[in-house]
């Protein structure tokens, strides 16, 4: 009877374990009203609303531009060609389609920090909130590594100006060495360039008065100056009173940016855009998720929210407006490089510099250099500040150490997790070259943008009940989410299907399929009227984004898909391991004070 009774002890202690699991993993978050939310009693833990409407437009397009236009577009080109351009509409398009849903949610939770991690959350539960973090926050990491070693790649440009170190900087410093072992590429500039830029978001830019000479000297970008808002304290904000009307209408990235276009249209070989798609339609669908993420500034403008000082208002304004614009830009900049120079014949690191120079317009690439260094340090400085905000609201939650929640009581910026955050890009940048990351990006921007439109469909339910009736086999709320996993995995054998060039009837039966999961999900499900900004064609366009993304998805690099399940493996382990137990849903994120600055009156 002992042995038994000692057999049967394991089992029931590991039936409790998987159950403890469970509960853990399906808990959900409650989010106060915000004319309810608590206040901390502790203020110096807040972080500070000054963020305005143009502000928050600019941390958009200072999270964008940098990426897309000086460190994808070359890589993309060598495989879609001219084509390029296709990608960048597509993953445009749907991003409009995707930052609808973002502004809803945005505008639903304006008061904390977290961004699509918070809304998973809330609208579904813990685990998937918790996967959704370690797949976007990789592509931030990656997306930072790749900016950091084209920043070098520009820092050493310029510096080989100077007649004595041309020719004489070793390619490892900033260029990247030789590949070895197919992926390995040393950077040692990349990574010094991190530290310094993590130091500085650590600090504050407005605590040191070198940096804000030399900036207000250079006239660098008024974005910059826009992360200043985060990270100053109180009794120093007069960093914007630095610069002139002039730079604050117009960004000088975006100016460079124009001068490029216009300049480089005069130059355009249109024999250059002959083929158009050398490789084909499906490099163009690839390079597209490739691209997709050179548009994840919005997602920035999204986790801006607890530093916004109007976020209900500004926060979906500020994500069309700099999506627009960016969007704007890169078609330009695509049409101009692939009409100027054979696609082939583009660089990686430096390809807009490369083309001019290669031109006889050595002025311009010049320009180009100095354009790039300040909007890549302007796309670097807002993208290590976005992914500190995100480990600082896990932090808060229980799911990753207390560390990574503290903020600093004088300057307002979460320490630990900036440098957190500089070391592991860091890590990547200084190891990797572009074109090996450029191949695992996208990933958790198109899956964790996938499951926030979900977010936008599941929180209008007005019946989100267990079960309404005792006899039914499945909730309403079950129904509904069995119709948005049905049309996920219509669209991931859609992409399948035409990436390996199936017949076309199965992919219409995939689409057949979709579409009446989003008609059960339109005539069965009752919707209620959001506060705030509204999506529009709710669960329409929230269902096409989620086809189109995961559509997007079967079109990634095979490392990409790698990349995600062995990352999902992790992230499960790391959650079974401690999140399960240390979190918890009801959690200060909720209850945060709010600074504003001496001058400004309450909005």
């Amino acid at each position: 009877m002992r042995a038994a009774n000692d057999d049967a002890a394991p089992l029931s202690s590991s039936a409790s374990c998987i159950s403890h699991f469970w509960s853990s993993a399906l808990r959900a978050k409650t989010l106060a009203p915000p004319s309810e939310t608590a206040v901390r009693t502790n203020s110096g833990e807040g972080l500070v609303r000054r963020l305005g409407l143009f502000d928050l437009v600019l941390i958009g397009i200072g999270a964008s531009i940098g990426a897309g236009i000086f460190v994808v577009t070359g890589t993309v080109a060598h495989d879609a060609g001219p084509g390029v351009t296709i990608s960048f509409i597509l993953a445009g398009a749907s991003c409009v389609l995707n930052a609808l849903c973002y502004a809803e949610l945005a505008s639903r939770f304006p008061a904390v920090v977290g961004g699509a991690y918070l809304y998973t959350y809330t609208a579904f539960n813990e685990l998937t909130a918790f996967l959704v973090f370690a797949q976007l926050m990789l592509d931030y990491h990656i997306g930072a590594a790749s900016i950091a070693r084209s920043l070098a790649s520009y820092v050493v440009t310029i510096f080989e100006l100077i007649p004595f170190l041309k020719e004489n900087i070793p390619s490892w410093v900033g260029h990247g060495s030789e590949e070895f072992l197919g992926a390995f590429s040393m950077n040692i500039l990349a990574p010094i360039l991190l530290a310094l830029l993590t130091i500085i978001l650590c600090r504050g830019v407005g605590e040191s008065s070198i940096l804000n000479s030399v900036m207000t000297t250079t006239k660098v970008v008024e974005s910059l100056s826009t992360l200043a808002v985060a990270d100053v304290r109180s009794d120093s904000w007069h960093f914007l009173g630095l610069f002139d009307v002039s730079v604050r209408a117009f960004p000088p990235p975006v100016v460079i940016v124009l001068f490029v276009i216009i300049v480089g249209a005069f130059k355009v070989d249109v024999s250059n855009w002959s083929p158009f798609a050398p490789n084909g339609f499906k490099e163009i669908l690839t390079g597209a998720t490739v691209v997709f993420f050179a548009y994840v500034g919005f997602d920035a403008v999204a986790n801006s929210a607890e530093e916004s000082k109007r976020p209900q208002r500004d926060l979906p304004l500020g994500i069309m407006g700099s999506l627009l614009i960016c969007a704007a830009l890169y078609i330009g900049v695509c049409l101009v490089l692939t009409g100027m120079v054979p696609y082939t014949a583009l660089g990686e690191d430096a390809p807009l510099a490369e083309a001019f120079t290669s031109k006889g317009l050595k002025y311009v690439s010049v320009l180009i250099s100095i354009g790039a260094v300040a909007g890549l340090t302007t796309t670097l400085l807002v993208g290590l500040y976005v992914q500190s905000r995100l480990y600082l609201g896990l932090g808060r939650d229980g799911l990753l150490p207390s560390l990574f929640a503290k903020v600093h009581r004088t300057r307002h910026t979460p320490i630990h997790s900036q440098v957190w955050v500089g070391i592991v890009a860091g890590i990547l940048a200084g190891l990797f070259n572009v074109h090996v990351l450029s191949h695992i990006l996208s990933v958790g921007s198109l899956t964790g943008y996938s499951v926030v439109s979900a977010c936008v469909v599941a929180l209008r339910w007005k019946d989100k009940s267990a079960s309404q009736y005792p006899t039914r086999w499945i909730s309403k709320r079950g129904e509904g989410i069995t119709c948005l996993i049905v049309i996920a995995c219509c669209g991931f054998a859609t992409g399948l299907l035409y990436r390996f060039s199936a017949s076309f009837i199965f992919a219409i039966v995939a689409i057949v399929i979709a579409i009446l999961a989003v008609a059960s999900l339109y005539f069965r499900q009752m919707y209620a009227v959001a506060p705030g900004f509204s999506c529009p064609w709710v669960p329409v366009v929230p269902a096409v984004c989620i086809f189109f993304n995961i559509f997007l998805f079967a079109q990634l690099h095979y490392e990409a898909w790698v990349r995600f399940i062995v990352l999902s493996i992790i992230s499960v382990a790391i959650y079974a391991i401690y999140g399960q137990y240390h979190a918890n849903p009801v959690s200060s994120s909720e209850t945060i004070t709010y600074h504003r600055a001496p001058a400004e009156e309450p909005q």
